[in-house]
């Protein structure tokens, strides 16, 4: 299936609702559930947990083959996935338009056919689209939980209406995602069970990168922790697929790991506690001087000046 030329209709309001903040809100703003979600770093380690499960797609995975993702310093490809995928949440409306304009403008030259299934893949296809973005939501609120644990789950419903805005610039419809959170779960055991997964060649690179990222990678000191909670929140279906044992000890580490997480998040320093273009973007809109979020990386090197 082939993605529409332009954008849905829903996604045209959607954006036009978000045009009524100011500009220094961007498409969401401070009360929004997304700021309160993705400023979290440990919710960072949904995006690794998402690229596993993107990773065990096929014809995802040959997109990401066809980018050169896994030959030319994977990491620093996905550190600046990552970057423009905050923009888009934390960076003024024009930032968030020219972000979303930019990964879709890479998404449209991302075609071919995948040499493992021989089926045709295509980064605008809807269906590809939507286990992308599902995989997405479903980690950042698996790590929400686990690591934060604040949001009911009214505030998870509306973070998953909030991101419809986001995928809908990069044409998926509205309608493609399922309504509610338990909707979505629903779609991702669905294709968990109906056997497109597989370990690829490429889901193994991936699989080896966040077991053993490359010198160089942020706070890499805090790895294993951070490797463990990618691999061990996963979907047992997908867990067992990259041969990760996950016994009762695995449970008991991972809940201990939990209560560490949300126990010690609200004395943790700002620069550890939240995303770079988490604190550009409260600066900014707060009237401060700020860099824009696409000159910052995910992560503060020192605290944030003051004027």
């Amino acid at each position: 299936m082939r993605a529409e030329d332009t954008p849905s209709d829903p996604v045209r309001s959607g954006v036009a609702g978000a045009a009524a903040k100011p500009d220094s809100a961007g498409l969401f703003g401070p009360d929004s559930v997304s700021w309160r979600v993705l400023r979290e770093a440990s919710v960072v380690v949904g995006g690794l947990r998402a690229l596993l499960m993107h990773a065990a797609h096929p014809l995802v995975v040959a997109g990401a083959r066809h980018t050169g993702m896994y030959e030319r310093d994977p990491w620093r490809r996905l550190e600046r996935t990552l970057r423009q995928t905050f923009a888009v949440v934390f960076g003024t409306r024009e930032e968030a338009l020219a972000a979303s304009k930019r990964i879709d403008d890479i998404h449209g030259a991302i075609k071919g056919i995948d040499h493992v299934t021989g089926q045709p893949y295509d980064a605008r296809d809807p269906d590809l689209l939507l286990w992308v973005h599902a995989c997405l939501i479903d980690s950042f609120l698996v790590l929400e939980r686990q690591t934060v644990g604040l949001l009911d789950d009214a505030d998870r419903q509306r973070f998953h209406e909030e991101q419809m805005i986001g995928v809908g610039l990069l044409r998926l419809p509205r309608e493609r995602i399922p309504g509610t959170v338990e909707g979505l779960h629903c779609y991702i055991d669905t294709v968990v069970a109906n056997g497109t997964l597989r370990l690829t060649p490429d889901a193994v690179r991936v699989a080896s990168i966040v077991r053993d990222p490359p010198p160089g990678v942020p706070r890499r000191g805090l790895w294993p922790i951070v490797s463990f909670l990618a691999f061990h929140t996963l979907p047992p279906a997908i867990r067992a697929l990259y041969g990760v044992r996950h016994t009762s000890r695995h449970e008991v580490l991972l809940r201990a790991q939990g209560l560490i997480d949300r126990t010690n998040r609200p004395i943790l320093p700002q620069r550890f506690r939240f995303i770079a273009p988490a604190v550009v973007a409260e600066r900014r809109h707060r009237g401060l001087p700020a860099p824009s979020v696409t000159e910052v990386g995910l992560f503060l090197a020192r605290p944030p000046r003051h004027p």
